[in-house]
């Protein structure tokens, strides 16, 4: 399991969080709270609301009740755009790449929150925009040397197999800089050696860079390994938040969840 000594102030809080579509609700009176430095998962059986939250925090829902708190300022309504820019950055459960570009342009379309030359400059790829897109690339020829892919660096990502686009995905998601990075089963479909490197620059991401992660994960030896902190969701309710040692005791996601299987 990480040290928790790293773990800093919350970042990011979530209170009374209901969201329903139509009638249905996906999300009944949740609060949360996400601490710096800290890798959170979020786990849950299927239709639990874990996507809905991750949807919540980034923008993309807006819940009809409860309040979202950034670094201890109430947020508004925003958009996953808006979200980008104030440090958080997010994968999907299915894979979101350019399909027909290179691993690199991939990467670098993560950098553009990074480019502040004007329309013209890009256009002509001249004086700022050369000099900013130069340091935009040397930032993302570092991202690629720490995820290990500088041998698909030129390929098409649509020629990758599966858990390499899954780390592209990573990589691009991780060239924002984002202070917070939710990850959406990004071990989804991977075999156990993929399983484990995944594991490895996740962890990596967490220490080297100071990043705080959200992760959603059905694998439960994963959660309980890499977690500093596990938050279980049934039927769109919390019903336990604490230590992987905490969460695998607990009577109620005993009987919701982790079953006798595990």
């Amino acid at each position: 399991m990480n040290p928790q000594h790293k773990t800093g102030d919350v970042i990011l809080a979530a209170e009374n969080i209901s969201l329903s579509f139509g009638g249905v609700k996906a999300l009944t009176d949740i609060s949360l709270d996400v601490r710096e430095h800290e890798l959170l998962s979020i786990i849950g059986p299927n239709g639990a609301g874990k996507s809905s939250m991750l949807n919540v925090i980034n923008g993309v829902y807006h819940p009809q009740q409860g309040q979202v708190t950034w670094r201890g300022k109430p947020r508004g309504a925003i958009h996953p755009h808006e979200a980008a820019r104030m440090g958080i950055a997010r994968t999907f459960q299915n894979i979101a790449l350019f399909k027909g570009m290179s691993v690199l342009d991939n990467i670098m379309t993560g950098r553009n929150l990074k480019m502040h030359a004007n329309f013209l400059q890009q256009a002509l790829w001249w004086g700022r925009a050369q000099r900013e897109e130069m340091a935009q690339r040397e930032k993302v020829e570092q991202i690629i040397d720490f995820l290990e892919i500088q041998a698909i660096r030129k390929t098409p990502v649509g020629r990758l197999p599966y858990g390499l686009q899954k780390r592209v995905e990573l990589a691009r998601a991780i060239a924002a800089e984002p202070t917070l990075l939710l990850l959406d089963e990004p071990m989804a479909g991977m075999n156990v050696e993929e399983k484990q490197d995944m594991c490895r620059f996740i962890l990596d991401i967490n220490d080297a860079f100071g990043t705080t992660i959200v992760l959603i994960e059905h694998d439960m030896g994963v959660v309980m390994d890499i977690s500093d902190r596990v938050i279980v969701l049934d039927y769109g309710k919390k019903i336990g938040d604490g230590t992987p040692h905490d969460v695998r005791n607990n009577p109620d996601v005993i009987a919701a969840y982790l079953g006798t299987r595990h």
